[in-house]
């Protein structure tokens, strides 16, 4: 599901709608920058910083020693997914281990913290739970409690989310406090804290308080009827965790109004939060526009994983002048309600060739950004990364190349790296993306996450891509076949979107049978900017660019295991020019040296899953169906996916010259 999109920049006409099907394949398994002071350096969401760690909940009542059907108890089944969960998580990432009901035959208060939430230690956790014993009641909510105790304060103005997984199997049997009040009061306005729910072999009463607590503390329920369900589930609600957003950037409290906006410095990275329904204000001084400077406003906004949405949910973006001159709007919104997925909205400031116009004149610029939320959709607050850039003006006198509005040999039917495939772990969101070179890839994903990879494009040359998704053998069901929805986003140096245009299809439906999704650009031109076509003006300079790949949060239905393979056939074709001009000489093969951004950037991005649907104003999810190859059989083949997801987090800045 691409973001859906509206989208109008500096007065230019509106952007051409994409969605052309393709068929599937088969895979293998600016300007004078603001009077405020300088951007601070940006602040960042590091392993180990107290912004991000896990806290495992575990049941120990004495319903635990129960069979599950297995040929062992639930607390031998609970012992297996803990050590499948914590051999899935990244080195050091913070981990701890709470259990209730382990202790005391009949105690209400009986909750103790058997490995503190520090560097994961996978053999201290392993051991630590081997010991633990059913024995007692389930005071859940006393433990939910503790559990929010026992993680770290996130450090003073940074953005992060720290999260509590409650394994149970069966309703809290004390009542006082009640579990959805505790989980209520605990994640409050769900920014930084969020409390997932596994229910273990339970049903009626029982599920209906988990799935409350899960609600009720911004999370996620999943339902765990066998044993090999719960490793599984553990795992998934593990590394969504692990995989949060690494955020970086100043904090900085949008305004209520436009008279009162705080000052953005471009280049500048910030961050912020955004309710339901709420519009922040943000300014920036900009000098005259005839020096043919591009500067660009992006707004990510990141709801936690899988969260629930509306298929109009989403952003709104709007620049005007000093003199209220609209300069450019962007919407960006869901147009779809399987879960919370990150979404950017962008707007651009392109002068035109002489300065005249309005949004070409000096002074200060206003941002407006809108969060649309329906009334059923989670009342979590969203952070926002802001990130404010100007391009390089052209040299003087220099004549750039012409526009390259067509895609020549990057088209839909472009040949594509073959061989196999090098395994790779995408970056969590645009400050970490894994950088890619042409080449096959492959990676793997858990229901709701997206990972970001990053691809130098130089002058002249364009990129084309395909994301292969697995054959993924299904769950044991009942009823009708479920579905859901795989796709990808790709995004300019500015953190721009980039649409699909007629070419490629860039979301399809999922039901664990393999399908392809495709992208790519235009080559990168400079005088792409004047070009009407959404999928031409973003391509405009030379840099990274971002592809970002969604698992659908509906595949929890349907895939057997925690995560699903992806294939990613990733080229970069032409060759590459020194410089814009239209006789500038070409650098030899390959791709664009890193730092050729041809912008001034604080950060460097990628961004979120939505449906992104350039023209019209309207959310409309496009379906998009085709037949599938057969991958491979599911049957005999073995599925090794405990591999240790090492998370890296990037720290250069990219971009600021040719």
């Amino acid at each position: 599901m691409r973001t859906a999109r509206r989208r109008r920049t500096g007065g230019m006409p509106r952007g051409v709608p994409g969605g052309l099907l393709l068929a599937l394949l088969a895979g293998l398994s600016a300007a004078p920058t603001a009077a405020a002071a300088p951007a601070a350096p940006a602040a960042r969401d590091a392993p180990g910083s107290g912004t991000r760690a896990l806290q495992i909940v575990l049941d120990s009542s004495g319903s635990m020693a129960r069979e599950d059907g297995s040929g062992g108890t639930r607390m031998d089944s609970a012992r297996d997914a803990v050590g499948t969960l914590v051999d899935s998580l990244p080195d050091g990432y913070p981990t701890g281990l709470r259990v209730y009901g382990a202790d005391r035959a009949a105690s209400c208060t009986d909750t103790r913290l058997v490995e503190p939430v520090g560097a994961l230690d996978r053999a201290g956790i392993k051991k630590a739970v081997s010991a633990v014993r059913p024995k007692g009641e389930t005071p859940i909510g006393p433990a939910l409690r503790k559990a929010a105790d026992d993680l770290p304060d996130p450090p003073r103005d940074t953005l992060g989310r720290r999260t509590i997984v409650l394994v149970s199997d069966g309703e809290d049997t004390c009542g006082d406090p009640e579990p959805c009040e505790v989980a209520e009061e605990l994640a409050r306005d769900g920014l930084d804290l969020r409390i997932d729910a596994i229910g273990f072999q339970v049903r009626g009463e029982a599920r209906k308080e988990l799935e409350c607590i899960a609600e009720a503390g911004h999370g996620t329920y999943y339902d765990a009827p066998e044993a090999e369900d719960l490793a599984r589930e553990l795992e998934r609600a593990g590394r969504q965790s692990a995989a949060g957003y690494r955020f970086e950037g100043r904090r900085v409290t949008g305004a209520r109004s436009a008279a009162d906006a705080p000052a953005l410095r471009a280049p500048g990275q910030y961050l912020d939060t955004i309710g339901p329904g709420e519009t922040r204000w943000y300014s920036a001084e900009l000098g005259p526009g005839s020096g043919a400077r591009a500067v660009d406003l992006a707004a990510t906004g990141v709801p936690a994983p899988g969260a629930r949405v509306g298929s109009s949910d989403g952003l709104e973006l709007t620049m005007r002048s000093s003199d209220g001159s609209r300069c450019g709007d962007d919407r960006s919104w869901f147009a779809q309600d399987e879960g919370g997925v990150p979404v950017t909205a962008a707007v651009s400031r392109i002068p035109d060739g002489d300065g005249a116009r309005s949004c070409d004149r000096p002074g200060r610029f206003t941002f407006e950004l809108t969060r649309t939320t329906a009334a059923d959709s989670d009342r979590a607050r969203w952070p926002v990364e802001l990130r404010l850039g100007t391009e390089r003006a052209l040299p003087r006198g220099a004549a750039p190349a012409r526009a390259e509005t067509g895609y020549g040999p990057g088209g839909a039917d472009a040949a594509l790296p073959t061989g196999a495939p090098r395994d790779i772990e995408g970056g969590t969101g645009f400050n970490d993306a894994k950088k890619l070179r042409a080449g096959v890839w492959r990676d793997t994903l858990v229901p709701a996450q997206t990972r970001w990879y990053r691809v130098p494009v130089g002058w002249n040359q364009q990129l084309r891509y395909d994301v292969e998704f697995a054959n993924e053998p299904e769950r044991p069901r009942s009823g009708s076949v479920p579905s859901s929805s795989v796709w990808t986003e790709l995004y300019a140096p500015g953190r721009l979107p980039v649409p699909g245009g007629t070419e490629f299809t860039t979301r399809r439906p999922y039901r664990g049978e393999p399908v392809k999704v495709s992208h790519g650009t235009v080559p990168v031109s400079w005088r792409n900017r004047t070009e009407p076509a959404g999928s031409v003006r973003p391509v405009r300079r030379g840099g990274d660019y971002y592809v970002a790949v969604t698992l659908g949060a509906g595949t929890d239905r349907i895939a057997a295991h925690a995560a699903v393979r992806v294939v990613l056939r990733v080229d970069v074709k032409g060759r590459r020019k020194q410089g814009p001009e239209h006789d500038a000489p070409y650098a030899g093969a390959g791709g664009a040296a890193d730092g050729h951004g041809g912008e001034t950037s604080a950060g460097s991005g990628t961004s979120g899953s939505v449906q992104r649907a350039a023209g019209g104003p309207h959310p409309a999810v496009a379906a998009a169906g085709g037949a599938a190859a057969v991958l491979l059989a599911a049957g005999g083949l073995g599925y090794a996916l405990r591999r240790r997801a090492r998370v890296r987090s990037a720290t250069a800045t990219r971009g600021g010259t040719w």
